[in-house]
């Protein structure tokens, strides 16, 4: 593993979630996090401007970043997907990613490893199979996504650029995504299952979300490809139910039919909700990395301080 200290690494997606953390993670550890910004720069230490839209990047600023994290993208579960909001989704990922990876491809002192976000909506719909990197993708929507998604960095591969895709699991923080909007009808004693409750969920902690992306850039020899980041034991969504209940002290009796989810929220319900993801983080552990909230519920407590 090397020092991430004095190292320039830019995030797109700073502002996110995610990137914030994550930002605030490598500060810690010495090194020099740079935002993209698609606002006039602020801060010419810390902000670097781009706007996907446009095609725009400042490739001179370009210069001398160490490494590249790559998190920007359309928030796929703000609402109903129309065609319109589909568009945007695809676009926002493959016109965003081609663009960094372009630039990057045309360095002339090239950033040693390009870390690039994918999802494990790659694997669509599969039940209880068990999904590693070397699976094939589903033929969906959100899997055609994911493989457009990852083909965008091909610039920077053919550069000779080491390009990890992470394929991402649901993410859950007490401060945003899925977690946070269960919340209150859980703590309202309004939770339970949606649908059958069979489907997997291949859930991560946002702590280990950041951790796995720091491991990753700090290694010597980077892993090439994609890589799940996801803990290693997946929950059903029905087992998932009753650990949130039992570490809020609420009940979960309330479930929420399959036809109620599809009417509600349309197509990103049947995809987001009632579709089976079982995922297996197989290159991130074979590369070493240790997970600090492998088990759900012991995830749970630490995230909700229960």
């Amino acid at each position: 593993m090397s020092s991430l200290a004095n190292q320039r690494i830019l995030i797109t997606g700073a502002s996110g979630l995610v990137g914030s953390r994550l930002s605030a993670e490598l500060a810690k550890l010495g090194a020099q996090p740079v935002a993209a910004v698609r606002r006039p720069v602020r801060d010419e230490a810390r902000e670097l401007y781009w706007n996907p839209d446009r095609g725009e990047i400042d490739r001179a600023k370009l210069e001398g970043i160490d490494a590249v994290v790559h998190l920007a993208g359309e928030n796929i579960a703000e609402g109903r997907w129309s065609e319109e909001f589909k568009r945007k989704i695809l676009e926002s990922r493959v016109k965003g990613t081609h663009l960094v990876a372009d630039a990057l491809a045309h360095l002339e002192r090239k950033p040693r490893v390009f870390v690039s976000a994918s999802a494990i909506g790659y694997y669509g719909n599969r039940g209880a199979d068990v999904m590693t990197e070397q699976s094939s993708p589903d033929d969906d929507f959100l899997a055609k996504v994911c493989q457009q998604w990852e083909a965008a960095a091909q610039p920077a591969r053919d550069a000779g650029i080491p390009v990890t895709n992470i394929r991402i699991g649901v993410v859950l923080s007490a401060d945003g995504a899925a977690l946070a909007k269960m919340l209150t009808p859980f703590k309202l004693g309004l939770g339970g299952k949606v649908g059958s409750g069979e489907q997997f969920m291949s859930w991560i902690t946002i702590d280990d979300l950041v951790g796995a992306i720091i491991f990753l850039l700090s290694r010597s020899e980077p892993v090439v490809g994609p890589v799940n980041v996801v803990a290693p034991n997946p929950s059903t969504n029905l087992s998932f139910t009753k650990t949130l209940g039992r570490v809020l002290g609420r009940p979960t009796v309330l479930p929420m039919p399959a036809f109620a989810v599809k009417l509600l929220f349309g197509e990103m319900g049947d995809a987001l909700l009632l579709s089976s993801t079982r995922v297996a983080p197989t290159a991130l552990q074979s590369a070493g990395y240790q997970f600090q909230y492998p088990e759900l519920e012991p995830a749970l407590r630490h995230l909700l301080n229960r």
